[in-house]
This record gives structure tokens, C-alpha cells and sequence, in this order.
């Protein structure tokens, strides 16, 4: 079966320092001098786990790059079969982040634009986000965020989805939006957005699937089936341990193989 994780990323060197992060792993259990991941480590993993397509992402934030858009191309460079990028963007220089946008799109190798709205401290509907939604929808890419609360000790407002994202889907309805992470506590709040708004779809990202709240997974198998991507976080978590307890789940065939690929790919046209 076609598997795409849609939310992973190739820590580099100053990524790893960030002191934010060490609650994270030691949430995940990788407490201690976590190494540094190389591009063979992690396909060796995707070919375990039997993922096809990982999509990788650029981290900006206030104090710069962290995992640059140039980090992730050359790992998409490295197998262009199994990986595509997701551009970062810095929401400090409006026309800076609108013409990086639009010329790595013309590449092929990016597709989408992912911010973190805790790493800014800024909610999606602050001003400097406009200018890239903008540019998303000019360039037919699709925006990706964080949702819920935060793994890292940061506040989690940012990622709650009303008022703060549902303001972006209504001022911009051309605007494909991805909340990943689930979105709990406020999981009823994610699923009445994504009865409101056909542009706005979720991943599963950063949680073991067995774990999935009770709420959510009802919505996976009825009315959300198509709403719904597979996503991982890696290296927090790994595709492995993600799925290990699919079975638990109960999805009917049809309804798992659009949360696994089919509803990635033609959400970010694979």
C-alpha cells in the first residue's frame, strides 16, 4: 500500500541545539545527546516502515535558519523519487519570504510552505503571515502549520485553530491549509473547521496511531476519510513505531489507503 509521510525533517547541527527541543525527546524517549540523522539513515527507516514519499521541511525562525529551504533541497537532490520539500519562510521580511516562495516553487522540488507558529510566538492570523499566504496561492502551494499543543516547552495559543486559523481560511478561501499535529485538546474545534471549510485538511503527525483521540478517529472513518494525511515527525517519532498498531484502528481498506497516500498526494499534487 502506498504510504506518504507528510510532516518529517533532517535535523541539522543547529536545529539539534536548541534548547526548546530537549523536552521533546526526552517526551519521545530520546533523552540524552541525540546524534544527528544522515539522509541513509532515514530512507533505510522509510524502506522499513514501507514509506514511499517522506516530505521534508524547512525550519525558519525569528533567529534564522535552523534546517534551511537550501538543507532540504539538497536532500531532495540526494533521491528526488522518495522526498519533497516544504519551503520556510521568514516572517520578518514580507518580500524576502514572497520571492523565496516563488522561486523555489518553479523547482519542483517543494511542495508547500510550512511555518511554526510557536517557534514565532505569532498565531496565522498575524499580519506577517499574509504576505506568504498570498504567495501560496499564487503559486498553487499548499500552507502547512502546527496545530494543538506543543511538544516543546513553548506556548501552545498559537496552535489553537479558533479564532486564529479559522480567520486565515476566511479571508483566504483559494488557500489549501494543513494543520498538523492532530490539534488536541481541541480536537472539536479542528473537526468543525473541517466541516466548515473544504480547503482545510489535517495530519496525523507526532502521534503514535493507536494514541489518536477518540474524537479524531471517528472523524477519520466517517465524513473526514478524505481529509485526513498520514504524518510521522521524524525523527521524533519513526514511521515504524507510528504504525505499528494500525490494525488497532479498524479502518475500512477504502479509508485507509486515502489516510496512508491518496489523500497526500492529490492534496499536494504527487
Amino acid at each position: 500500500m502506498d504510504i506518504i509521510d507528510v510532516w518529517a525533517q533532517l535535523p541539522t547541527a543547529r536545529f539539534m541545539r536548541e534548547p526548546w527541543l530537549s523536552s521533546l525527546l526526552r517526551w519521545t524517549g530520546q533523552g540524552g545527546d541525540a546524534q544527528i540523522p544522515t539522509t541513509a539513515y532515514f530512507l533505510a527507516e522509510m524502506n522499513a516502515a514501507s514509506i514511499s514519499i517522506s516530505l521534508l521541511s524547512a525550519w525558519h525562525g525569528p533567529s534564522g535558519d535552523l534546517i534551511s529551504n537550501d538543507d532540504v533541497e539538497l536532500a531532495v537532490d540526494t533521491a528526488p523519487e522518495r522526498f519533497r520539500g516544504f519551503i520556510s519562510a521568514d516572517l520578518q521580511n514580507p518580500m524576502s519570504a514572497v520571492r523565496e516562495i516563488r522561486s523555489r516553487a518553479k523547482t519542483g522540488k517543494f511542495i508547500g510552505v510550512r511555518i511554526i507558529p510557536w517557534l514565532w510566538d505569532l498565531p496565522p492570523n498575524d499580519r506577517r503571515y499574509y504576505p506568504v499566504y498570498a504567495a501560496c496561492v499564487d503559486a498553487g502551494l499548499p500552507f502547512c502549520t502546527q496545530i494543538g499543543h506543543t511538544g516543546p516547552l513553548k506556548r501552545s495559543e498559537t496552535g489553537r485553530p479558533i479564532p486564529y486559523l479559522e480567520d486565515v481560511l476566511l479571508d483566504f478561501p483559494e488557500l489549501v491549509v494543513v494543520g498538523g499535529h492532530v490539534g488536541f485538546p481541541w480536537v472539536d474545534e479542528v473537526v468543525s473547521l473541517a466541516h466548515k471549510f473544504p480547503n482545510f485538511y489535517i495530519d496525523t503527525s507526532a502521534y503514535v496511531l493507536h494514541r489518536l483521540p477518540a474524537d479524531f478517529l471517528r472523524f477519520i472513518k466517517n465524513e473526514g476519510k478524505t481529509r485526513v494525511m498520514f504524518g510521522t515527525n521524524w525523527p521524533m517519532l519513526s514511521a515504524a513505531r507510528c504504525l505499528a498498531k494500525l490494525d488497532v484502528l479498524a479502518l475500512e481498506e477504502d479509508t485507509k489507503a486515502l489516510f496512508l497516500g491518496a489523500n497526500a498526494r492529490r492534496v499536494f499534487s504527487l
